[in-house]
């Protein structure tokens, strides 16, 4: 007890330091969480026999609470009505997104001589962008009420919405190719619980007015978390996103007359566990290990960074938003996080070395890498865009 009170203690105090650094430099905050929890990890910290945070059950259970947090946020930021008015142009843009991504990684791993199934877990990890980390990203930087926030919202929404098919798909095709009914059951499963979702969003707007409709701070937030984790949790035992599920639970609050009332009481309970999200990717980075893919790694960053830029540009223009604002979508969707180690994860649970091995790790430094890359160029995108038109201007 006292050794586990030691480690999450220590994991607060790196927390606290984190934030004092980034600070003092002038950087977004959550690529400082991710080196904090690779210092204080068990690869690190741990190595020189120092006191570590191990990533056991705990910190993992923790992380997630920031996931579904974050993403209930982000519900409480779009609407069923919005949702619904701009599903053509949503759709637009992800279907670009879609269509530039993955086939890189699909692409890339069978060059490398992968299988299909290894390729296809390739390129859903270098597709899928990090719906917690650019989330918490437009809090911090004051975009989340910006035009160029319903175009990236958008957009993550439909990646949220595809991926919950994708895993379903390749978690069957991971395990051995389990036949095509037991695909199709996971899929229906995935599919059927989305659908619920969405009808409960829809038609329980006062349900969700009526359930919040106490005078006490305490119950208020209780009742809040009292629905938004179990039905993440129902989600994850399904086999479908629990990050998705809190996005639609947020949906639903994003309707009533309490929604400023969860922001105010929640927010900081939301950005103590995000904090812990971040730390936790950290703590599972192994140094060595990413280094063993280190060639993979750079090929794949100059590849797919620059082609998330390039989908997230033409899916704001599909929004009617300008060349700045759609500039500032593009570098913003290059962020990747919590859904690549998921992919990860299910890629873990194999039979090749590719999927036992090299994915896990590759997953590990890519999302190290492109979450810090990611926050760096959102914080100076207007720079960046500016030496970019100027460029043009000249050229």
């Amino acid at each position: 007890m006292a050794a586990g009170l030691s480690q999450i203690g220590l994991l607060f105090f790196g927390v606290a330091v984190a934030g004092v650094i980034a600070a003092r430099i002038g950087l977004s905050v959550i690529p400082v969480y991710v080196v904090i929890g690779i210092v204080l990890g068990p690869n690190v910290a741990g190595a020189f026999d120092l006191l570590y945070v191990e990533s056991g059950e705990l910190t993992t259970v923790l992380g997630e609470l920031g996931i579904i947090l974050l993403l209930f946020f982000l519900g409480l930021e779009f609407s069923i009505d919005r949702l619904l008015s701009t599903r053509q142009r949503i759709t637009s843009a992800g279907v670009i997104d879609i269509v530039i991504n993955l086939p890189v990684g699909i692409v890339l791993g069978l060059v490398l001589g992968w299988s299909l199934v290894e390729s296809l877990l390739l390129g859903g990890i270098v597709y899928i962008s990090s719906s917690a980390i650019i989330t918490k990203s437009l809090i911090d930087l004051g975009w989340i009420a910006n035009p160029e926030s319903e175009p990236i919202l958008g957009i993550l929404v439909f990646e949220d919405l595809v991926i919950a098919v994708y895993l379903a798909i390749v978690a069957s095709l991971v395990a051995g190719g389990s036949g095509l009914q037991e695909t199709a059951t996971n899929v229906g499963v995935a599919i059927g619980f989305l659908l619920v979702l969405v009808v409960a969003v829809y038609y329980g707007e006062q349900w969700f007015e009526r359930l919040l409709d106490v005078d006490g701070g305490e119950l208020f937030v209780l009742r809040v978390l009292g629905i938004a984790v179990p039905v993440a949790a129902l989600a994850l035992a399904l086999g479908v996103s629990e990050a998705v599920a809190a996005f639609f639970v947020g949906m639903g609050f994003s309707s009533t007359d309490h929604k400023e009332r969860i922001e105010d009481l929640l927010t900081p309970v939301r950005d103590v566990f995000a904090a812990v999200f971040f730390v936790w990717i950290g703590l599972g980075t192994d140094p060595a290990v990413v280094l063993d893919v280190i060639g993979l790694l750079a090929i794949a960053v100059v590849l797919t960074a620059p082609a998330k830029v390039v989908s997230g540009y033409y899916g704001a223009r599909q929004f009617g938003l300008d060349e700045r604002r759609s500039f500032r979508t593009g570098v913003t969707m290059v962020t990747r996080g919590e859904f690549s180690l998921i992919i990860a994860a299910t890629a873990a649970a194999g039979t090749t070395e590719v999927m036992t091995q090299v994915i896990p790790a590759f997953a590990v430094g890519y999302v190290l890498v492109m979450s810090v890359l990611g926050s760096v160029l959102m914080q100076y995108a207007d720079q960046l865009e500016a030496v970019i038109l100027r460029r043009g201007a000249t050229s």
